[in-house]
């Protein structure tokens, strides 16, 4: 039976735009909103969503991007008004699903997991972008995001299906090689930079070509 790790909170989609900051025009996709009812989502895409940069967005290993509620709370602690009222509403930091129970300590790498009828597979960390500054109107969010810690999950879409808010997000299959999105961005940012966990990585079917390309060059 599958493991019930947790639920989706909300469902976010907007589509790209232009927006004016720091003196220039930025086409972004992170300005998400909720949507009501179920949303479907297939092949590399979430219905009604859209990536400004595909080149580093998107894509079959970046089709669904998941960040956990838990985050915001200490996000609300970390930052000051006005940054803060961003977090007011889900998909404040571009996600498609904001989830509950879903940390990033406890999904591995290739994992299955279950969210409504759509089957979606673990493939890797979100690493921050300038858009984030964008969002949050501080050229230095990019670089707290990334000190943080608290990456959320990328995830490639396995079995098109429904997500709507509510929805239970059930575990199917662990990857029997254990590598935790966690172990990841812990090695990647230096605060943990286990040779075990580079080696595991740099070999690891589930991980992105990028990624493992990156591990391998690591000493």
């Amino acid at each position: 039976m599958a493991d019930v790790m947790g639920r989706v909170r909300s469902v976010n989609v907007g589509r790209a735009t232009e927006v004016e900051w720091r003196d220039r025009t930025w086409r972004t996709g992170i300005f998400k909103l909720p949507v009501d009812g179920s949303i479907r989502v297939a092949g590399v895409q979430v219905a009604g969503d859209e990536q400004a940069d595909l080149s580093v967005h998107g894509g079959p290993e970046k089709a669904v991007y998941a960040y956990p509620w838990e985050h915001y709370g200490w996000w609300r602690d970390e930052l000051e008004s006005p940054q803060t009222e961003v977090l007011e509403t889900c998909g404040a930091f571009g996600e498609n699903l904001t989830t509950e129970g879903l940390l990033e300590s406890v999904m591995g790498i290739g994992d299955l997991v279950r969210v409504g009828s759509a089957l979606l597979r673990v493939t890797e960390p979100r690493m921050p972008c300038s858009k984030l500054g964008l969002r949050f109107q501080d050229p230095l969010m990019t670089r707290r995001f990334h000190d943080a810690g608290r990456n959320g999950i990328y995830f490639g879409i396995e079995e098109a299906g429904e997500i709507a808010a509510g929805d239970p997000i059930f575990v199917e299959t662990r990857h029997p090689d254990r590598l935790t999105i966690h172990e990841i961005v812990e090695f990647y940012t230096g605060r943990h930079p286990d040779a075990d966990v580079r080696v595991r990585a740099a070999r690891h079917p589930g991980l992105s070509q990028t990624w493992r390309e990156w591990f391998a060059a690591a000493e």
